[in-house]
């Protein structure tokens, strides 16, 4: 049975206590640690860079999923390898030597992932789809967390789920923006594999119980 990952969002965590907020994700359910770097010019905010990405990564138990929300991204490759990224994920909205970036993260040890816009066509990806690991969809306009899930995700991910077929791709579904317990379910049934969850997590009264019922409810989501 395929195994749902829930990467929580440290976006949406209390940073006067992000030491606090990995060590509860390392304690939960949770498969990755999701980390939005922002650089105020790809999207209107600005979040952190290598500093806080190393001090995550010394108390870090579970992979660091990065997510680049940051134009030319492939002048910091190295950067991010070193402060600790274990899958690297760039914008293809951004990326002109696509092929190269990828080839770069996979080089230097890690997996390589592409992120799509709302409004990015799922067919842009025909030609890199079969040479990465993770296709990052963009759920909400990307900048700022809490915003409202775009419906139109739900046939983009069966879109999505038929180009990976057809190109015989390993890479992973993930869905970021909007994740919650009213959606988790379809969103796992039109082929989702990988959950990125920060308000839904961080702003509920028990995180580590919310990791859980996001857990719990993919699985009974995929035995059914």
């Amino acid at each position: 049975m395929k195994n749902t990952l829930i990467a929580p969002s440290i976006l949406s965590s209390d940073f006067g206590k992000i030491y606090e907020s990995i060590e509860l994700i390392n304690r939960s359910e949770a498969d990755w640690i999701h980390c939005d770097v922002m650089d105020g010019r790809f999207v209107p905010n600005i979040t952190f860079g290598f500093p806080v990405l190393s001090a995550v990564k010394r108390v870090a138990q579970k992979p660091l999923d990065v997510h680049l929300m940051i134009v030319e991204p492939e002048k910091y490759l190295v950067d991010f390898k070193k402060a600790g990224a274990d899958i690297l994920t760039v914008h293809i909205e951004v990326s002109s030597h696509l092929h190269r970036t990828i080839n770069g993260i996979r080089d230097l040890g890690m997996s390589p992932g592409v992120a799509i816009n709302p409004h990015t066509s799922i067919e842009l990806l025909n030609e890199i789809i079969s040479d990465i690991d993770l296709v990052c969809l963009m759920s909400v306009n990307p900048g700022f967390g809490g915003q409202k899930f775009i419906e139109n995700t739900y046939s983009k991910i069966e879109r999505l789920k038929n180009l990976i077929i057809s190109k015989n791709s390993k890479a992973k579904i993930e869905i970021d923006g909007g994740v919650d317990f009213n959606n988790v379910s379809k969103l796992i049934k039109a082929g989702a594999d990988v959950l990125v969850a920060g308000n839904t997590v961080f702003g509920a009264k028990n995180p580590e119980e919310a990791i859980s019922k996001l857990k719990n409810s993919s699985l009974h989501t995929l035995s059914n």
